[in-house]
């Protein structure tokens, strides 16, 4: 076994990237206080071709040197939009055709487990504030929660890498 070489791993450059048909589903970042958090997701995004980022709130935005950081250059490729509303932003969503999942913990939430994305549906994931989540009229107005079980003493994830497990779960269930 060996490593594989950049030229061997035929990364689309970000033109190409741009031009290519991304999956139908929406990632939403709701006061994400962290620009280290955003970059990663910018990341995330472009890795499993993600629509578009909403960045709500008080969430940051590009350009921004603490959000390229982590981005890598994913800010410049990954569609995105600021919406100072995210409730708004649900409502206009559901009119567009899009199911918006909240990702937290509530009751009666749907285990991730359980979760199993359709591919002719549109897909909205809200990812709330690192310290007090997706807020709670987000939640209200969600067509639904989705949680992902944890097994140890802390029952929380980085909002990066819980927005790493959606999008691979998302893609992975509709290939």
């Amino acid at each position: 076994m060996r490593k594989l070489s950049m030229d061997e791993l035929n990364r689309l450059s970000a033109e190409e990237f741009r031009a290519i048909e991304k999956l139908p589903y929406i990632l939403i970042l709701d006061d994400i206080r962290s620009m280290n958090n955003v970059g990663s997701v910018f990341r995330t995004a472009d890795a499993f071709k993600a629509e578009k980022i909403y960045l709500c709130g008080i969430t940051a935005t590009p350009p921004h040197r603490e959000i390229q950081k982590t981005a890598l250059g994913a800010d410049e490729t990954v569609d995105w939009e600021h919406a100072p509303d995210v409730v708004a932003l649900i409502a206009k969503l559901q009119a567009e055709g899009y199911t918006v999942i909240a990702i937290e913990q509530v009751e009666g939430s749907t285990s991730l487990l359980d979760f199993q994305p359709k591919k002719t549906e549109k897909y909205a994931f809200i990812f709330g504030n690192e310290v007090f989540g997706v807020n709670e009229t987000a939640v209200k107005n969600a067509n639904y929660c989705l949680e992902i079980p944890q097994y140890g003493t802390k029952h929380s994830l980085n909002i990066s890498v819980t927005a790493g497990i959606i999008c691979w779960h998302y893609v992975a269930g509709i290939q």
